[in-house]
């Protein structure tokens, strides 16, 4: 006659026995399945880490625009899996754009790509340095100053862009596009419509911020990628092309008017994507 020792040592065996059992019954059967993830938590490490994580796309916009210029980008990136999200800069001086868009950086988790059009690539220069999150910034027709170098110091050395003429002040030192030339000199390859729209609600800037210099500058340490727009009448191609070699950058060219990323979203993208892969590697 068994104990009762013998009994619960006997139950507990049994159970040990169905347990491994039914685990490995289970991983059979879950490993036949196509297209599932199931293997990292039933005992295979071999894909434990799995792919490395796709890194966030920070947008920061520049003058005379807000975040909703890049409506026709965020969708593609969406649509490629990435987690994207845009600054709202209030463009009343370089000092808040720079602590509004650091503030958000310095929000995120994980790797982040920071991407700056125009003015916002001087804002990034400051805002995404000694972010150890930060693995690549990409500038979209931008200006990238060196620390201590005054963001429109260099437009004086390249011949003067048309759009210079088309600026009118307010009372209050903040600068518009004349309505009437936006298209002309901003967004050229941009459908009329849609151009008289930006013209109508383009947010104004601080003409202060071009007098204003950064600290730090970003592309001295951080990965980085420049686009220069060849039909740019807003900033000379020519010094787009000058930054992007002092800075190292990797260089595209594309026949288009400022605002590439919105006459030419699909580019912009694959581009940026190009910078986000990179940093996977």
């Amino acid at each position: 006659m068994m104990t009762k020792y013998q009994i619960n040592g006997t139950i507990i065996v049994g159970l040990s026995f169905l347990a491994i059992t039914g685990l490995g019954l289970l991983h059979a059967r879950t490993s036949s399945l196509p297209n599932t993830q199931t293997s990292a938590w039933v005992g295979d490490k071999t894909n434990a880490a799995g792919p490395a994580a796709k890194p966030t796309i920070v947008l920061v916009h520049g003058a005379f625009a807000d975040a909703t210029g890049w409506q026709h980008l965020i969708p593609l990136l969406e649509r490629d899996g990435y987690n994207v999200i845009a600054v709202q800069n209030p463009l009343s001086s370089f000092e808040a754009d720079v602590e509004t868009t650091k503030r958000l950086i310095d929000a995120q988790q994980g790797p982040l790509v920071v991407v700056g059009h125009s003015y916002g690539g001087a804002v990034i220069t400051e805002a995404a340095a000694d972010n150890a999150n930060v693995k690549a910034l990409v500038y979209l027709s931008a200006f990238a100053p060196e620390a201590g170098e005054a963001i429109g110091a260099l437009g004086e050395k390249f011949s003067t862009p048309p759009l210079v003429a088309t600026l009118k002040p307010d009372t209050a030192g903040f600068l518009y596009i004349d309505r009437a030339q936006l298209r002309d000199v901003f967004a050229k390859d941009v459908p009329p419509v849609e151009a008289s729209v930006m013209a109508a609600t383009q947010k104004p800037l601080n003409k202060s911020v071009f007098t204003a210099s950064p600290s730090k500058a970003a592309w001295k340490t951080i990965p980085s990628w420049y686009l220069v727009a060849q039909e740019d009448r807003a900033i000379n191609p020519d010094l787009e092309r000058f930054y992007a070699k002092r800075m190292g950058a990797k260089t595209t060219e594309i026949k288009s008017s400022h605002v590439s990323f919105i006459s030419h979203p699909a580019e912009i993208a694959r581009l940026i994507e190009e910078a986000a892969n990179a940093t996977m590697k």
